[in-house]
């Protein structure tokens, strides 16, 4: 019995030590890199030619089950956790249709792998039928997992304007995430923001540092946090949020001018944010103790 308890103790002493120091790595295929923590797959970042846009599908949570969704009939267009944008002078790099816009990938490397976060580096260029590119992005995307109950996404992104962009006024734009049904309002989860206000009616249309959306299946917590760094170019964003499971941070449905955006020729635009997938409510995540953090990173 003795021997069971030392053996025991030993177990849970390497145990901890391994996801103290966590290995994440970055494993690429066609269209596709898969990001594993200590083994197990994390999210994936696919880029293949055929798709609208880069994105990350699943987006395991500590459960092991996706904390996002993909598509379905009435919403197509909501690819899990992604960065795309309507109404860019005439072209659509957001809903079906690739012939209306799609955000191709030039070039996907992968910069780190194997130790405590993984890093990769992905070029887009925005490109239509019969029009030239309006955009060109370079994205920064960093894996890491700060617990066994906490995993990370840093999405750092750079975009270049080809030429002077219009950008109308579209809830369909930025950073976003559509949500798995379980975690969603509708369905008893809950959506909460950083000044305290909850669900569609508190937080639509309100500026606020971060969102985390949560709720519980198989009898335990896990959400959704996205959070937009302070030195974002139209910081703090309202955000466009949905009870039925969808939010995003983003100035172009609240233009100054009511019409819309415009960017000159030239012009780079930064944004950063972090994605936090955790167990438990947005308290026992401590989301606000890692937006204070992030702020001065």
């Amino acid at each position: 019995m003795k021997r069971f308890y030392i053996a025991a103790t030993i177990w849970c002493i390497v145990s901890s030590s391994t996801f103290s120091q966590p290995v994440i790595t970055a494993d690429k295929t066609d269209g596709k890199i898969d990001f594993y923590i200590n083994g197990k797959l994390f999210t994936s970042y696919i880029f293949s030619e055929n798709e609208k846009y880069p994105f990350f599908f699943p987006v395991n949570g500590p459960s092991n089950a996706s904390v996002t969704s993909m598509r379905n009939a009435n919403y197509p267009h909501h690819s899990s956790l992604f960065f795309g944008c309507d109404r860019v002078n005439g072209g659509n790099y957001w809903q079906e249709g690739l012939e209306r816009g799609q955000i191709v990938s030039l070039r996907v490397n992968i910069l780190e792998t194997g130790g405590e976060k993984a890093v990769i580096e992905n070029e887009c260029i925005w490109k239509r039928e019969q029009a030239d590119a309006p955009i060109k992005d370079k994205r920064r995307i960093t894996i890491s997992a700060p617990s066994a109950a906490k995993f990370q996404i840093d999405f750092d992104i750079t975009m270049e304007m080809l030429m002077d962009v219009t950008i109308e006024k579209t809830n369909h734009s930025l950073f976003s995430a559509r949500i798995d049904p379980d975690l969603a309002v509708i369905n008893g989860g809950t959506m909460i923001d950083s000044e305290g206000n909850s669900e569609e009616k508190g937080t639509f249309g309100k500026s606020a540092g971060w969102i985390d959306c949560y709720g519980t299946r198989m009898n335990k917590s896990e959400g959704i946090a996205i959070l937009q760094h302070p030195s974002n170019y139209w910081y703090p964003s309202p955000w466009f949020t949905r009870d039925y499971g969808f939010f995003s941070p983003t100035p172009m449905f609240w233009p100054p001018n009511n019409k819309n955006m415009t960017l000159k020729k030239g012009e780079s635009v930064k944004l950063r944010y972090r994605v936090i997938v955790h167990s438990g409510d947005h308290k026992e995540a401590k989301i606000a103790d890692e937006f204070e953090k992030y702020k001065t990173e």
